[in-house]
């Protein structure tokens, strides 16, 4: 019997740290969902992936290109403009200056989802925007 109790209390304990744990992981923006995280840790990668080859597209032809331009042309690697429901827009502004857009649609009236719009320039610097 005291066996059965000592096995009770480690399950017990080990479950309380398990449980404890979890609440400390980190997430990858704040208010995301934890499970947002590998979407967005790839939507991220496309943008770096995406401004790379319009560097690269104006450095070549010395203008800036849309992204069907750019997949079409081989330069850029993905299947299509979005990637777990954000939508890739390129702007550009003249010269070697471009902005890259990652967007979502809204979550759902009520819902604590936030989908973050994430940019990057031809300055490589990748934020959030509003």
């Amino acid at each position: 019997m005291r066996s059965l109790a000592s096995i009770l209390v480690a399950v017990c304990v080990g479950y309380f740290i398990y449980q404890y744990s979890l609440k400390k992981l980190p997430t990858s923006d704040a208010g995301t969902a934890a499970t947002q995280a590998i979407s967005l840790t790839g939507v991220r990668a496309d943008l770096l992936q995406i401004a790379e080859a319009e560097r690269d597209n104006i450095a070549l032809n010395s203008k800036c290109s849309s992204m069907d331009e750019l997949i079409s042309s081989g330069a850029l690697k993905l299947v299509g403009p979005e990637r777990a429901g954000y939508r890739y827009e390129i702007s550009c502004m003249g010269g070697a200056q471009f902005q890259v857009v990652a967007r979502h649609a809204p979550a759902p009236e009520g819902s604590s989802i936030r989908y973050p719009a994430l940019a990057i320039d031809s300055t490589m610097q990748l934020q959030e925007i509003q």
